[in-house]
C-alpha cells in the first residue's frame, strides 16, 4: 500500500551542501515537503520548531555524528521514521543504526529512485508501527476500562461468591448470547469428571469456577473481532488467544478465585504441548484445565452452532477417545468413558430449563442438597 507522499515532510541531515541540495530537489519533485541541515545539532533545533514524518541523516559528520544524532532524535521524537545514508565501509554501522531505530540504511553513491522508494517504505513501515502501537495501547485501555467496570460491580453486589461469579460471567453474557449455556454445561461436565477421578470438595470448587469463567478474558477482545463470522486471519488470532491471559489477569486478582484463575490461564493448553499460551506439556497442566479439555469438546460437539447441527454423543465420545494422549490426557479419557451416557444426557436438559424466561441459571459450584461429590447434573 503506497502513501500518499502530499504534505509529508522530510527533513536531509548531512555535511555536504550538495548532497542536501540534490537529495531535497529530488524529493521535492516527489511531492515532498523538504528541509536541510548541515549538522546534528542543527537539525535537532530544527526537529523542536516542526514535526517530520521522514529523516535521513548521514552516518559520518564533524561533531555529533550520525549515530549520535539517531539515538538522541529517535528517543525525542518516536514518530518520525529514521533512514541512515552509509558508505559500502559502514554497513556494520548501518546495521548498528537500525538498532537504534532506523527503519532503513542507504549505501552511497546515492541514487534518487532508490531514496524515494527508501522513503516510501519507511512511511508505510512507521504508520503500520504506529497503528499497531494504537491498537495495543487502546485494546489495553479498553481491558483496564472493563476490569474496573467489574471491579466496581463487585463492590456494589457485597454478597456471596457464587453470587459474584454470576456477576462476571454475565458481564460476558453481554458480549456473547450462547455463553451462559455454553460454561453453565462445561462446568458440569467438568465436576462430572472431576468426581470420577476422586477430586476434593475444593477442587470441585475450583474446577466448577474456573471451567465456568474460562473464556472472561474475552471481555477484553474487539466485537470485530470477537463477533467475526467468517474465520479469522493470523493477526486477529494471535488477538483472540490474548483472551486467556487477558482472563487470568482479571480473575487472579480476586483472592477466592486463585485456583480458579489457573484453569482461565491454561484451558487451551493440549497434553501434547502443541495448546498456549504456554505450550505445557502433560502434567504440567493443570489437573482441572485437562479436566476441562474434555468437557469442552464434548460440548462443542453436542451442541448446536450457527454452521451445524449438534453432532451425536457417540461422534464427540469417539472424537475424544481418538484424542487421548494428544489433545486430552488419558487418565482423564478414561474417567470420562467410566461415566453413564444418561448423565451426560441429564446436563443439558437441566441447563436449557434454567434459561427459561431469558435469565441465565445461577451459578452453584455443586448443586444444592448433593454435599461436595454431589451430581452435577441435578
Amino acid at each position: 500500500m503506497e502513501v500518499d507522499p502530499a504534505q509529508r515532510r522530510v527533513l536531509v541531515v548531512d555535511d555536504e551542501p550538495a548532497v542536501c541540495s540534490v537529495l531535497s530537489e529530488g524529493l521535492s519533485r516527489e511531492g515532498y515537503e523538504c528541509q536541510t541541515c548541515l549538522s546534528g545539532e542543527e537539525a535537532l533545533k530544527l526537529m523542536q520548531q516542526k514535526s517530520f514524518d521522514v529523516v535521513i541523516t548521514d552516518l559520518r559528520m564533524p561533531g555529533m555524528s550520525g549515530l549520535g544524532f539517531l539515538e538522541k532524535a529517535h528517543q525525542e521524537y518516536p514518530r518520525s521514521a529514521f533512514l541512515m545514508v552509509t558508505g559500502e565501509d559502514d554497513i556494520r554501522q548501518g546495521i548498528q543504526a537500525m538498532k537504534l531505530g532506523a527503519v532503513d540504511y542507504l549505501l552511497k553513491p546515492i541514487e534518487l529512485e532508490a531514496v524515494a522508494v527508501s522513503v516510501q517504505r519507511a512511511l508505510e513501515s512507521k504508520r503500520m508501527e504506529l497503528e499497531l502501537e494504537n491498537y495495543r495501547r487502546n485494546l489495553e485501555v479498553m481491558v483496564e476500562q472493563r476490569t474496573k467496570q467489574l471491579q466496581a460491580a463487585m463492590r456494589r453486589i457485597e454478597m456471596t461468591y457464587d453470587e459474584t461469579l454470576e456477576a462476571l460471567g454475565g458481564a460476558l453474557d453481554l458480549r456473547d448470547a450462547e455463553t451462559a449455556g455454553h460454561s453453565q454445561r462445561v462446568s458440569r461436565y467438568s465436576l462430572e469428571i472431576a468426581k470420577a477421578l476422586g477430586c476434593s470438595a475444593e477442587q470441585l470448587k475450583q474446577i466448577a469456577r474456573g471451567s465456568y469463567l474460562h473464556d472472561i478474558g474475552k471481555i477484553g477482545i474487539p466485537d470485530a473481532i470477537l463477533l467475526k463470522e467468517g474465520k479469522l486471519d493470523a493477526d486477529e488470532t494471535a488477538v483472540m488467544q490474548t483472551h486467556a491471559r487477558i482472563g487470568y489477569d482479571m480473575v487472579s486478582r480476586i483472592a477466592f478465585l486463585a485456583g480458579a484463575a489457573e484453569i482461565v490461564l491454561t484451558h487451551q493448553e493440549r497434553y501434547d504441548g502443541t495448546g498456549y499460551p504456554q505450550g505445557l506439556v502433560g502434567e504440567e497442566i493443570p489437573l482441572g484445565s485437562r479436566i476441562f479439555a474434555v468437557a469442552d469438546t464434548l460440548d462443542a460437539m453436542t451442541s448446536d452452532r450457527p454452521y451445524r447441527r449438534a453432532l451425536p454423543f457417540s461422534a464427540a465420545k469417539a472424537e475424544i477417545i481418538r484424542e487421548s494422549g494428544r489433545q486430552f490426557d488419558p487418565e482423564v479419557v478414561q474417567a470420562f468413558l467410566s461415566i453413564p451416557e444418561n448423565v451426560w444426557e441429564k446436563i443439558p436438559q437441566g441447563v436449557k430449563g434454567r434459561h427459561r424466561g431469558g435469565r441465565a441459571p445461577a451459578f452453584r459450584p455443586v448443586p444444592p442438597g448433593s454435599g461436595a461429590t454431589g451430581n452435577a447434573s441435578g
